[in-house]
């Protein structure tokens, strides 16, 4: 059953906001997922991304199932490559790069996919990914050859942005990247959200209750937070 993405657009258009926590699998040790994820379960996350830029064969459906015996909450593949692709989640978001011009990541590696999702069954959502400069080399830059957006040049990112959606993207995800040095600017998050007519989420370098209630004041649906939570699991605290 289709339902994923229904019920995204459901929370917006009853003006709740949503928040996923990221978790990747080569940094989140299979032993500990129970006591995180009972702490994600108190918090006010409402869905749970799962992914990376560099992953291990297989270990992206060994965690996946295991958060799935762990909560009731959505599980979204967010992949950095085909190899994380398991029909044990809900969803997948199918992003395409379009920050930048590296075919295989616009196009290249969904067709390589296709094989592998036409066999299961599992929600797919189609999703613009803008990677935006934060100050530092992101995994994502390393793994795609890509540059990221310039964090100043805001008409571009709004102009990117709503050509996604009119290739058909049914989200548009402002990324600054895992670890990244400060989040992405309130203004660009405003400016975009004012021009498309799909849910935008926002990720990258929040860390704070401030930073993360800024982005949604600004415009974002679903806020991203991965990086924070790993470093200081207390900031669930604030998150209850």
């Amino acid at each position: 059953m289709r339902k994923i993405y229904q019920n995204i657009l459901d929370a917006i258009a009853s003006k709740r906001k949503l928040l996923a926590v990221l978790i990747d699998p080569d940094k989140m040790d299979i032993e500990k997922a129970s006591d995180f994820m009972a702490k994600v379960n108190t918090s006010i996350v409402t869905h749970i991304f799962v992914g990376g830029s560099v992953v291990e064969e297989n270990d992206t459906a060994i965690l996946v199932s295991k958060i799935k015996k762990l909560t009731t909450l959505p599980v979204i593949v967010f992949p950095g490559d085909v190899s994380q692709i398991t029909e044990q989640a809900d969803a997948i978001l199918f992003l395409s790069l379009i920050s930048g011009r590296q075919p295989e990541y616009l196009i290249g590696k969904h067709v390589k996919a296709v094989s592998k999702l036409r066999q299961i069954d599992l929600e797919v959502i189609p999703t613009g990914y803008i990677l935006i400069e934060n100050g530092k080399q992101t995994a994502v830059e390393k793994v795609t050859g890509t540059q990221p957006m310039s964090r100043n040049n805001i008409p571009l990112v709004v102009d990117t942005a709503l050509a996604g959606e009119f290739l058909g993207k049914k989200l548009i995800y402002l990324e600054a990247g895992s670890g990244a040095t400060h989040p992405i600017d309130t203004i660009m998050i405003s400016e975009v959200k004012k021009t498309i007519q799909i849910p935008l989420i926002v990720g990258g370098g929040i860390r704070t209750k401030a930073q993360l209630w800024s982005a949604y004041n600004s415009g974002a649906d679903i806020v991203v937070i991965g990086t924070a939570l790993e470093d200081d699991e207390s900031f669930f605290n604030e998150l209850v």
